[in-house]
């Protein structure tokens, strides 16, 4: 099924996080918390101004972005679990995926 977000919403997939800790330690999936990036899986035309001007989106399929621990909305599509969330709750766009640590 393709799903494409209205407005300024966007489609993000969560990253997985690390199994293991710096020292080796198994982190169990109950005590996992849930990831705080995702890539950006689809994104809505953009929001509207009051005259009807359409406003650029700043994310793009693909992008790697960082958002609030309490954002979007979880959804089930095709299986897969996935978050909905408003443009302005992306807190940025990561450049190296690869650094990001939870916190």
């Amino acid at each position: 099924m393709a799903f494409k977000p209205l407005h300024d919403r966007v489609l993000v997939r969560r990253v997985e996080s690390e199994e293991k800790t710096a020292g080796g330690l198994i982190i169990p999936e109950t005590a996992k918390e849930k990831p705080q990036h995702g890539e950006v899986v689809a994104v809505g035309d953009g929001a509207r101004k009051e005259n009807g001007e359409r406003i650029e989106m700043a994310v793009s399929a693909g992008d790697t972005v960082l958002f609030g621990k309490w954002s979007g909305t979880e959804v089930t599509i095709d299986g897969e679990e996935l978050l909905i969330m408003k443009e302005s709750d992306i807190l940025g766009i990561i450049d190296d995926a690869k650094e990001v640590k939870a916190a």
